[in-house]
């Protein structure tokens, strides 16, 4: 599936791009289609609750996914962003003691989940509105919400037993730098890095038995995207 849509992304971006031909005057609104590649920088505290072991950790792996937004031009120099992707499967992996008694945790996919995480930025761009290449900075707020949340086969073995999990909602800062190179008045490409702090609470039930961990996700994202003004 995250192969698919990969080449969806990059697909939708060279034929936005490759649309240029056909350009007109330039509008005040753009829609971008590209891709994100998003890296976590996760930092979380250790599992703790009953009969849980020291030492307990949880790492979460990058993804890849589609990228989408809408802006507006405010002025020749400002323009505000929404920005979300396709809510990609993120996989978390145990970090810690090889096992748990006879269950292997190490390594191990203990949870899987999907989220959905629009953000709203506005971005300040430099240089002369007339010019090909600009660079730009943006700052704003991110809103992050968990879905599909479950614990893996193994994930209810290291924890005893089936296990539901629990994350927030999560609302925080966002930052991005980029550039944009004009193919025609209507047509850009965009290259841009973004972070945001994504801050939850990861709680999960097994049969009762509550265990938690207060978690920090950093994503790093870099955004490759065609737009379209109108």
């Amino acid at each position: 599936m995250q192969k698919k849509i990969v080449a969806l992304g990059v697909s939708a971006a060279l034929a936005l791009a490759a649309s240029g031909a056909y350009a007109g005057d330039a509008g005040p609104n753009e829609i971008r289609v590209g891709m994100y590649f998003v890296h976590f920088d996760t930092t979380a505290s250790d599992i703790s609750g009953p009969y849980t072991p020291p030492g307990l950790g949880i790492h979460v792996n990058n993804v890849e996914t589609l990228y989408l937004a809408y802006t507006r031009s405010l002025s020749d120099h400002l323009v505000a962003e929404l920005a979300f992707g396709y809510p990609p499967l993120t996989k978390t992996e145990g970090r810690g003691p090889a096992a748990l008694g006879s269950v292997p945790y190490n390594g191990q996919t203990i949870s899987t989940a999907r989220w959905f995480s629009p953000s709203l930025l506005f971005d300040y761009v430099f240089g002369d509105p007339d010019a090909r290449l600009r660079p730009y900075v943006g700052l704003g707020v991110n809103y992050t919400k968990f879905f599909d949340r479950r614990s893996t086969a193994a994930g209810d073995a290291a924890s005893g037993g089936p296990t539901s999990i629990e994350l927030p909602v999560s609302v925080g800062p966002t930052a991005t730098a980029g550039l944009t190179y004009e193919i025609t008045d209507r047509w850009h490409l965009y290259a841009s890095y973004s972070v945001a702090q994504v801050n939850t609470r990861l709680t999960a039930d097994t049969a009762g038995i509550l265990r938690t961990s207060k978690v920090h996700f950093w994503p790093n994202a870099l955004v490759i995207s065609a737009g379209y003004s109108f």
